[in-house]
């Protein structure tokens, strides 16, 4: 049986497993144990395994694809199209999202009672979130900290610094192009030899998959209220179906007018990375499964998946950029906070803004949401609204945020000249 199928297997069995567990035993002694000892450990060791790999993976694919590329003419050319790309493909997200909100206004449906509610539920997380993004430092000092003083303390924080992590890969990458080659190839030859190490563990990780996939959407959909859900609906619905014009949409023009690729046949070939996103919740963690099936399903050279793939883990949050515009009209709508055009305009720029700067681990955007919603005088707090679902959307805009990635890969290639595997 293939890898994707053990993971689909292991996706749905945990989702059904976890959905009757949550009609009909969601408090009891037995479910929280299963939860507590069993299934989250489990889920997070999956996650572990694979996020383990990522600074090693990031930091030899990036500098080898700098390097490999090797005229900094091509490498410019190369850059500017990639984040060209990620900038024009992450605001038409956050238009649709926005278009939508407009059209169906989700915050009318919402009940005061409910309101209230959610506030009362998730008051605790809400306040921690609050406080935690008040430290946070967005603007100018982003900029600066892009060139980190010292990139191994940069990334030896618990929520790695990966911007100043890709910063310094691809200064090393430029530096390789530049010395004498002999010099360079000592170090090449041990980049080459770390990016086969992590390919490896990550081959051994992906093993443990479809068990890792069912005990993570099992804890997911035995806690996932589904009153929740019902209380929530309009506003869910919206952003699931922002999230699926857009995959299926504008994926498939970009595809199809600037790969030259079979859309159908392209989202068949990336399965594994979609249910990969889709039940970790986290671009980083997917991104060593990204890079693999790019190269070997699509046959996308090394230089482009190196070079493409990591720096879009990171920059390139379509699904992420589309929920957050979402999300903040939604708040204005249920906080009777109105919005003008201007403003909504600014909503487009900040999303796209803080999805660049959102940590590509689950629910990493939340903080930087706190912060647009400050902006434009919606209550902070009122996040708590949208916490009891944040989990099942993050899931869903994850896979737009890779398969995004892999789609600008494709066009890079196809612009370069290579032959995509058909």
């Amino acid at each position: 049986m293939s890898r994707h199928s053990k993971i689909f297997i292991g996706l749905i069995s945990g989702a059904i497993l976890g959905v009757i567990i949550n009609f009909t035993s969601k408090d009891s002694f037995v479910t929280t144990f299963i939860q507590t000892y069993i299934t989250d450990p489990l889920g997070k060791i999956f996650l572990n395994f694979l996020i383990m790999m990522v600074i090693p993976l990031v930091f030899a694919s990036l500098s080898l694809g700098v390097a490999q590329i090797g005229d900094l003419k091509k490498l410019g050319r190369i850059g500017f199209r990639t984040i060209a790309y990620f900038i024009i493909v992450t605001t038409f997200a956050v238009v649709i999202g926005l278009v939508l909100v407009n059209v169906i206004r989700p915050g009318d449906y919402l009940p005061q009672e409910t309101k209230t509610s959610l506030m009362d539920s998730f008051k605790t997380q809400a306040t921690e979130i609050k406080s935690a993004t008040e430290k946070t430092e967005f603007g100018i000092q982003t900029l600066v900290n892009i060139i980190p003083r010292n990139p191994v303390a940069a990334i030896a924080k618990p929520n790695p610094d990966m911007l100043a992590l890709i910063f310094f890969s691809l200064i090393v990458g430029i530096s390789l192009t530049l010395i004498d080659k002999e010099k360079a190839n000592t170090l090449i030859k041990i980049l080459e030899a770390i990016n086969d190490v992590t390919v490896k563990v990550i081959n051994i990780a992906m093993k443990l998959a479809p068990y890792g996939v069912f005990a993570l959407i099992f804890s997911v959909t035995s806690r996932f209220g589904f009153d929740l859900l019902v209380a929530l609906s309009m506003y869910v619905l919206t952003v699931l179906l922002g999230l699926t014009l857009h995959f299926l949409g504008t994926f498939s023009l970009l595809l199809k007018l600037l790969a030259k690729y079979n859309p159908i046949k392209f989202f068949k070939k990336i399965e594994t990375v979609v249910l990969t996103a889709f039940s970790t919740s986290s671009s980083s963690a997917t991104l060593p499964t990204t890079i693999s099936v790019s190269q070997t399903n699509l046959g996308i050279p090394t230089q482009i998946t190196g070079f493409v793939l990591p720096l879009g883990a990171t920059m390139n949050m379509n699904g992420t950029a589309l929920f957050e515009g979402v999300t903040v009209l939604f708040l204005a709508q249920v906080f009777g906070v109105h919005l003008s055009f201007g403003v909504q305009l600014i909503v487009v720029l900040m999303s796209v803004l803080t999805a660049i700067g959102s940590a590509g681990v689950p629910s990493g955007s939340i903080p930087l949401l706190v912060m647009v919603l400050a902006m434009i005088n919606v209550p902070p707090e009122g996040i708590a609204i949208i916490l009891g679902v944040d989990r099942i959307l993050d899931m869903c805009r994850t896979v737009l945020n890779v398969s995004g990635d892999i789609t600008c890969a494709a066009y890079i290639a196809k612009t370069e000249g290579y032959e995509l595997k058909q």
